[in-house]
């Protein structure tokens, strides 16, 4: 029943094989199957740790259990678990069929920890596996989804990626642990009052990994230790980037900069978004607008401003490259019915980056057409990937079904680029992604929350995200500033949002200007139906778009952007080190103050600054918790003693911003 090796408990008993394995500084790794032997995937858990805690393995007649460091996983005779942190309770698995050693409360549900539900067509399983609920836990993270709730107790979560919504199942409890579901299957997350349930829809085996720590900082830690952490962000990138809904020529890119450098503005970055290209696919420019792109890339360079070009997954039938790819089987299948993925401007399939020919085409044909005239950058958009109707049952990827696998994709197309930089010998590259998985953070990835509206409602949904993406391990996160559709340059109400959201920009990882700005009175530049002149562009997005006092706004904006260089260099140095996030959540630096649990609409900014962003329309005032300490108030030097709420003044121009002091 019971075994055990150096690092290893295991626990065979009515065709399943359990195996808890020390796995990273106080943490346990937990895999069960139906099947001969456990997978050879590690999934999210991809780096090379030592236990640099001790491990203790006992096992007596009708239980066992093992220790490494913090934590603790006890088993009764019938391989329930139940996990102890310094010998106190964390978590336990919830059985309820007939064993009294799990539950005081009734046995006969025969409701079980862990179950395997044979899919139609054998092989795979839908896997559950349940634990008892803790009354008052609080949990966060989990990646992006689109509401406002930062402490996820009661949450339903699908695990799976859309546009705007990222699934990196990752949690963090007030309890001091941190549950990883090392699975990239799709499924749900249940953080109920009555149970909490994790379940996917297809898979071979059950992985889950949990971690003991005495603070936020210090779980996240340990848990970005073992998934990856990112790359050093160069200083370069840290100030203000321009992009809009999109520059249809190349002399429209450079017009653009130019003006910005009469200003006397740096832009570090400008992006070229979709439909440069004449066909999905393509991954080229359309020559006819895009005449000479070295000649823009140096012109650009010269002013010390980076190039970022979009690229999606969808490849157009009449694409050059739908052939050479659909005649090696580099692209997503269908199941059943038309092979079609996407169908946004085009009859598209989807390529299929889980093949590795498939990510070396793609880094091949875009550093053909991109890299080797100086782009520096991509965008990699649509990158759950976006898919005509997410009907996950109906697609299939070379690693196998879409139900099983598809939440890595992201990760995979991520992976492409990096691989493909750092064969040029470039290290410091920084690329923008739509979507992520457990360990995107390691490939030099910046993400955003995708095409929101531009609403307050999204506007405060944007604050808990970026908190909660921090705490799934992905510490480059942005925003577009002003969201994405809908907003009109000639209404008043959105160029008030537009400042706030702006304001709130400031203070986020990466400072980026976007959106498809409405109404669309832009002709097309051409009668085809495809090609860099095809397709709309939005209005004007650039800051002299908006009227000369919001432009006075935004200008003094990036100057305290530009003023906060050198520290938010050190926040990514952290980030790089420690796995640190630079939107912290109140209770990641103030883990001992119970306020700071329930804050959802505030933040801070590294250790040094708290931010109260502005999440109401026409709201010049706003109440701000301020932790023990002494607090120094940016915008007008008053300084403040904390421990207290306090009510301050939020003028339009600026939101309020503490320094510690």
């Amino acid at each position: 029943m019971f075994k055990k090796s150096p690092d290893s408990l295991i626990f065979e008993k009515n065709g399943e094989t359990l195996k808890i394995q020390a796995w990273g500084t106080d943490s346990l790794r937990i895999r069960s199957t139906m099947n001969s032997d456990f997978s050879k995937n590690n999934w999210g858990l991809t780096e090379i740790v030592k236990n640099k805690s001790s491990v203790k393995i006992q096992i007596k007649d009708n239980e066992a259990s093992i220790s490494n460091g913090k934590i603790t996983a006890r088993l009764n005779a019938g391989g329930v678990i139940t996990f102890e942190k310094n010998g106190k309770k964390i978590l336990q698995e919830y059985h309820r069929s007939y064993d009294p050693s799990a539950s005081r409360e009734s046995i006969a549900l025969k409701v079980i920890n862990r179950q395997y539900k044979g899919n139609i067509g054998g092989g795979e399983y839908q896997i559950t596996a349940r634990f008892n609920p803790n009354d008052g836990e609080k949990i966060f993270g989990m990646g992006q989804y689109q509401q406002p709730y930062l402490n996820l107790k009661g949450c339903v979560l699908e695990l799976a990626q859309r546009n705007s919504q990222i699934s990196i199942p990752f949690a963090v409890s007030n309890l001091g642990y941190g549950f990883l579901w090392n699975n990239p299957a799709v499924g749900r997350a249940t953080f109920a009052t009555n149970m909490t349930e994790w379940k996917s829809e297809c898979s071979d085996e059950l992985d889950y990994w949990i971690t003991a720590g005495n603070t936020p900082k210090e779980i996240v830690e340990r848990y970005t230790e073992c998934v990856g952490r990112a790359p050093l962000m160069p200083k370069d990138y840290l100030g203000f980037w321009q992009c809009k809904l999109r520059y249809r020529t190349q002399e429209e890119v450079l017009t653009v900069a130019r003006k910005y450098r009469e200003l006397g503005i740096h832009l570090d970055v400008i992006v070229i978004d979709f439909f440069h290209w004449c066909r999905q696919g393509d991954w080229s420019f359309d020559p006819e607008y895009w005449p000479d792109p070295k000649a823009m890339c140096d012109e650009l360079h010269a002013m010390g401003t980076k190039v970022m070009v979009s690229v999606w997954p969808s490849v157009d039938k009449k694409s050059v490259n739908y052939w050479p790819l659909a005649d090696k089987g580099l692209l997503v299948r269908s199941e059943r019915g038309v092979i079609q993925t996407y169908d946004f401007n085009g009859d598209c399939l989807t390529i299929d980056l889980t093949n590795k020919d498939a990510r070396n085409f793609l880094w091949k044909t875009c550093y053909k057409n991109y890299v080797k005239y100086g782009i520096d950058m991509f965008w990699l958009d649509n990158a759950e990937p976006d898919l005509s109707i997410y009907d996950f049952e109906n697609y299939r990827y070379k690693i196998g079904p879409a139900l099983k696998v598809s939440n890595l994709y992201p990760k995979l197309y991520a992976q492409t680029f990096a691989e493909g930089f750092t064969k040029t010998g470039k290290k410091d590259f920084v690329n923008l992604e739509r979507c992520a998985w457990v360990g995107s953070q390691k490939y030099g990835v910046v993400l955003w929350n995708g095409d929101v509206q531009s609403t307050f409602e999204c506007l405060e949904d944007s604050v808990s995200q970026g908190i909660s993406m921090g705490l799934a391990g992905i510490p480059w996160w942005t925003t577009d500033v002003g969201g994405f559709m809908f907003g009109d340059p000639k209404d008043p109400a959105f160029v008030h949002l537009l400042m706030r959201w702006f304001e709130f920009g400031v203070f986020t990882p990466i400072l980026r200007l976007h959106g498809d700005r409405s109404p669309q009175l832009k002709p097309f530049v051409t009668d085809k139906d495809y090609g860099g002149g095809f397709c709309w562009s939005g209005q004007d997005n650039e800051i002299w778009t908006y009227g000369k006092e919001a432009q006075k706004i935004m200008e003094k904006q990036i100057k305290l952007r530009e003023s906060l260089r050198d520290y938010i260099a050190a926040l990514m140095k952290e980030a790089h080190e420690k796995g640190s996030p630079l939107m912290r959540a109140m209770f990641y630096e103030f883990p001992e103050d119970e306020k700071c649990w329930d804050i959802r609409d505030q933040y801070m900014f590294g250790s040094e600054y708290l931010v109260a962003p502005v999440i109401h329309a026409n709201e010049f005032k706003r109440s701000v918790y301020l932790p023990a300490g002494s607090w120094k108030n940016i915008n007008d030097g008053k300084v403040y003693k904390g421990g207290k709420m306090y009510t301050v003044n939020a003028p339009i121009d600026c939101i309020p911003v503490f320094k510690k002091s």
